[in-house]
């Protein structure tokens, strides 16, 4: 009954944070957005204290129920681990901790964490690693598939679906993402959750927590036969059964029950067990029993927890302090064929609106990839830049950032995005734009072009007469500019717009009016 439970509870997680990701209406946030709020990582990152305690009571009380339920990548790996292990009679063997790779690879997390290197660390966050894959490599097929009930609705006079143009918003997260599936995919086909309890930084953290769990699977060692169908079902690999002793690696069990379902003599009962001696354990081997833990190894680990509260406290913290230091060819008229935009080289990153600083947002962004799906003007994209690799960034070749949008404040999970209202937006100023008087078609006198004054939704560009030529220039005022892209988006100088939004570091009016950037406030 308790892996039934926890079936069906993983899929309602999985299915709900997939379609979420799918989801480029934006409807599914209103019931669903709750699902990637709860998330470990970006819990931390948005200083979200009471989802943090909530996951961490959650782990004490009942194990790592989170990584079992929650989490979409390790319900992903029961899946691949399902297919990989359903024809097999002994799928799984016990396997000795990887201590060496599992707490070398939290430390180096930890300490680009802590250091703001976020590109890395979205590399190994599960929740970031599983929107990743979902965005570049199932929701192009999701796309394609409602662009074409969206041309059988239009033959039959509906228009209940619409077109959505897929394409290729970064080579390199592609890459990554194939490269992340083929991982993942590989590791849990024939070893269970070995990303989980080798790799992944939140199963490790959480492992920290698990070892003291108020509920855990435990073993009657006067029941046990060691017919090892507990260890031969355990998709952690840490049930170790031998001829005289029997052992449970509680910090790296996930609680998936497989071994209490397995089980035909009654042997294993999930119940609670803190503190308490299991039945049948006077006798048996005191290091195979696994269940009471010897005091030297309760003060270690003790110890253990107390120096991973402070990681997630001093990451936290350095959120806190970041906030307060705040190519397809187009057709012109049916007759012309145009050469597709490209971004320029942009000064500065534009951030969305909602960000507090460029520096904030990349401090706190995991690189979930939520926005990019959800973003409704293909303005966001992930940046190709090392430094912030995968990390979302505004581009305007596709289409610019409409003034009532303000999907992506709603959903950003990690605090990165804040959430802001359509009046709140029109006073975010994430930008500035800068405009190349050589490639300007009405400088130059090729046409009395104007269309970047046409387009600024905020009015901040007026043509202005040349006395010497006589000619019409764009003239922008950069305390009304808002960063929204629309001038640049508009302009028809290609492939490289005449006009370009440069980001601003601190997003507001008063530091961008006194010319202070990030470097002037250090």
């Amino acid at each position: 009954m308790l892996k039934k439970i926890r079936v069906v509870l993983a899929w309602v997680f999985w299915i709900g944070i997939t379609l979420l990701l799918l989801d480029f209406t934006g409807t599914l946030h209103a019931y669903l957005g709750w699902m990637a709020k709860v998330q470990f990582l970006p819990a931390v990152l948005a200083v979200n204290v009471g989802v943090i305690v909530a996951l961490v009571l959650l782990t004490l009380v009942f194990g790592r129920v989170y990584c079992s339920v929650i989490c979409p990548l390790g319900v992903f790996q029961d899946g691949v681990s399902h297919l990989g292990t359903r024809k097999s009679k002994a799928p799984y063997k016990y396997r000795p901790e990887a201590q060496w790779l599992r707490y070398g690879v939290f430390a180096v997390f930890v300490i680009l964490l802590i250091a703001g290197v976020q590109a890395a660390v979205a590399l190994l966050a599960p929740y970031s690693a599983y929107g990743r894959m979902v965005q570049n490599l199932l929701q192009p097929i999701y796309l394609w598939g409602n662009n074409l009930l969206a041309l059988w609705a239009e033959r039959a006079g509906s228009y209940a679906f619409y077109t959505k143009e897929v394409w290729l918003r970064s080579l390199p997260t592609f890459i990554v993402a194939v490269v992340t599936l083929v991982v993942v995919v590989a590791l849990s086909f024939k070893g269970g959750r070995t990303y989980c309890n080798s790799i992944c930084p939140v199963g490790t953290t959480l492992s920290f927590f698990s070892r003291f769990a108020l509920f855990r699977p435990v073993i009657d060692h006067s029941k046990c036969k060691h017919c090892k169908a507990c260890e031969l079902h355990c998709k952690a690999q840490c049930i170790a059964i031998g001829k005289d002793s029997e052992h449970i690696d509680y910090s790296r069990c996930v609680d998936c029950f497989n071994c209490v379902d397995s089980c035909k003599f009654g042997a294993l009962q999930y119940r609670y067990a803190w503190g308490k001696e299991t039945p049948g354990q006077a006798g048996s081997d005191a290091k195979g029993a696994g269940n009471v833990m010897p005091d030297s190894d309760r003060a270690s680990r003790r110890a253990m927890i107390a120096g991973t509260v402070a990681v997630v406290g001093a990451a936290a913290l350095k959120g806190v302090e970041a906030r307060a230091q705040a190519a397809a060819k187009k057709v012109d008229g049916g007759f012309a064929n145009l050469l597709p935009k490209q971004a320029p080289e942009r000064e500065v990153p534009v951030t969305p609106p909602g960000s507090a600083s460029v520096k904030d947002f990349y401090r706190r962004c995991t690189a979930c990839q939520l926005c990019v799906a959800e973003c409704p003007n293909n303005v966001l994209r992930p940046s190709g830049d090392l430094e912030h690799l995968m990390q979302p960034e505004m581009s305007f070749e596709k289409g610019w950032c409409r003034p009532e949008c303000t999907r992506c404040s709603e959903l950003c999970p990690a605090g990165a995005i804040r959430k802001i209202s359509r009046e709140e937006k029109t006073q975010y100023h994430v930008g500035t734009s800068h405009v190349n008087l050589e490639l300007c078609l009405s400088a130059s006198g090729q046409s009395s072009c104007g269309k970047c004054a046409q387009a600024c939704p905020s009015g901040a560009i007026q043509m202005v007469k040349n006395e010497e030529t006589g000619l019409l220039f764009p003239v922008v005022a950069e305390e009304q500019c808002t960063g929204c892209g629309a001038c640049e988006h508009l302009c028809p100088v290609r492939p490289v717009s005449a006009i370009t939004v440069n980001g601003r570091y601190e997003h507001g009016d008063t530091l961008a009016s006194l010319g202070m950037t990030e470097e002037t406030l250090n």
